[in-house]
């Protein structure tokens, strides 16, 4: 049976020092400079008051009651699922009731909203301005290179993943090219960012979209009216599906150990 042939392509060994390494050190150093910017440019968060706290934990409940509620047993599902949409229906939780069904500020007359779009943009400009640069860098000094080749064998859709810049259909999709090492190291170094840094960093990129792209329980903003959000979830609570995991168990270890 015949072997597959192996493409190889003469490589200058300097690539590994003069590519590979600055590109992988300036990433982990922007990195680490990013965290500390992020820690400089973010603002003390206000102390909030009771039923502030009461509202937001109230909806949090609800959202961890519908998403573990197969560690429940069907009856303590039930009851908590009634309590809570019921006081979610007539606004219990509210931190403000008597604002209830009446529209929502304007964000851009509202302090606490402009304060909260402006720490946002810092992060995003902490997040971007240095990508940008970093990406231009590489394009202007970088562009074409091929710089490793991946011991592992890969299917062809992950060609356009890793060779881009590099114009070619007939090179072997284990071949990395300088830009695409680039956005490896973008989204691959957060353990590294975990050993540096600790695992509470906000070096990543991709960690940051995330927690601004999130809107769920415990984000409240002041520009999100409460009282849909504790109806959209007692609806959600009203549909969902329950089973607990411990039905059957005895039969299930049992057919296990005969």
């Amino acid at each position: 049976m015949a072997q597959p042939v192996v493409q190889t392509i003469p490589r200058d060994p300097a690539l590994f020092y003069w590519i590979l390494l600055p590109i992988t050190v300036v990433m982990i150093l922007t990195g680490v400079l990013r965290h500390y910017a992020s820690i400089l440019l973010q603002t003390a968060p206000k102390k909030q008051t009771l039923p502030q706290m009461r509202q937001t934990r109230s909806l949090l409940r609800g959202v961890n009651l519908r998403t573990n509620s197969h560690a429940i047993s069907p009856s303590s599902f039930a009851t908590r699922r009634n309590y809570l949409v019921t006081a979610f229906k007539d606004g219990t939780f509210l931190a403000e009731p008597e604002n209830r069904g009446k529209p929502r500020p304007n964000p851009m007359t509202d302090p606490a909203a402009m304060e909260g779009m402006m720490g946002m943009m810092k992060g995003n400009v902490a997040m971007m301005v240095p990508q940008t640069l970093i990406m231009g860098w590489i394009n202007a000094f970088f562009s074409g290179f091929v710089i490793m080749r991946l011991p592992f064998p890969l299917t062809p859709q992950f060609k356009a993943m890793l060779q881009s810049g590099v114009g070619t259909r007939d090179l072997d999709v284990r071949w990395v090219s300088s830009l695409s090492w680039y956005f490896l190291t973008l989204f691959g170094l957060q353990p590294v960012y975990n050993f540096i840094l600790g695992s509470n960093n906000a070096a990543n990129q991709m960690t940051q979209q995330m927690a601004q792209a999130q809107v769920g329980a415990g984000m409240m903003g002041p520009e999100q009216d409460p009282d849909k959000l504790f109806m959209s979830e007692a609806e959600n609570l009203e549909v969902v599906e329950h089973y607990y995991i411990l039905d059957g168990v005895e039969e299930r270890l049992l057919s296990k150990l005969t």
